[in-house]
């Protein structure tokens, strides 16, 4: 099939030259309405995005109900959406930036209470369900330079989360991989670390038991 190409008045530089395969119409009152959405340009063209017919009308259903949802939750006018989100996005960001803080704060605490009971134990098993790779690392630093091994697992307590084995190289290369085993997980690491994801919180116990 031999395409005709385009009119003359609209061949020039910058004007893609692809046709239009279809779906044609016989009139163009049978599209009901045409939406220009946005442009893209890529690789040197320019990419031009649309509705049309029934789709234009379904877009605008679903824009009404998402703005009418929004509407209540964010308790203002659709005009000013974009900004009541962008301060519960700052908002939310400053609360974390502070959780990181007291959680680091915590892990520091509970070494020092560690470090200086009555009787310092040389096993350490911590859970916390709140917490990140970032609690169980500060804890980990605080403990293993006095010859401590921890085990610091974080995430639900009877699901999926996160744990790391730390303490002498020795002892960490052969429980690490029974550690995992018994947390369901997969993990790895060196010079006195293991860490990885489980699945089996609920089998902390049980792990412990490996270390001691």
């Amino acid at each position: 099939v031999r395409s005709r190409g385009l009119p003359d008045d609209h061949v020039g530089p910058g004007i893609d030259s692809n046709m239009c395969c279809g779906t044609h119409v016989s009139n163009l009152g049978h599209l009901q309405a045409i939406k220009l959405l946005h442009m893209e340009s890529k690789r040197g063209h320019v990419l031009l995005y649309y509705l049309s017919g029934q789709r234009v009308l379904d877009y605008l259903h679903n824009a009404v109900d998402t703005e009418r949802k929004m509407t209540k939750l964010l308790s203002c006018g659709p005009e000013n959406h974009p900004n009541a989100v962008e301060k519960l996005l700052a908002t939310q960001r400053t609360l974390a930036k502070a959780n990181r803080v007291q959680l680091r704060e915590i892990a520091q605490l509970l070494a020092h209470k560690f470090l200086h009971s009555e009787v310092r134990e040389s096993v350490v098993c911590v859970h916390r369900e709140d917490a990140d790779i970032d609690f169980m690392n500060v804890l980990a630093n605080e403990l293993v330079p006095h010859g401590i091994l921890c085990l610091v697992t974080v995430g639900s307590d009877k699901g999926a989360g996160q744990f790391l084995l730390a303490g002498p190289d020795d002892l960490v290369s052969v429980l690490g991989p029974k550690v995992s085993e018994c947390l369901a997980g997969k993990g790895g690491g060196r010079k006195g670390r293991y860490q990885g994801k489980a699945t089996k919180l609920s089998e902390r116990q049980k792990a412990r038991s490996e270390e001691r």
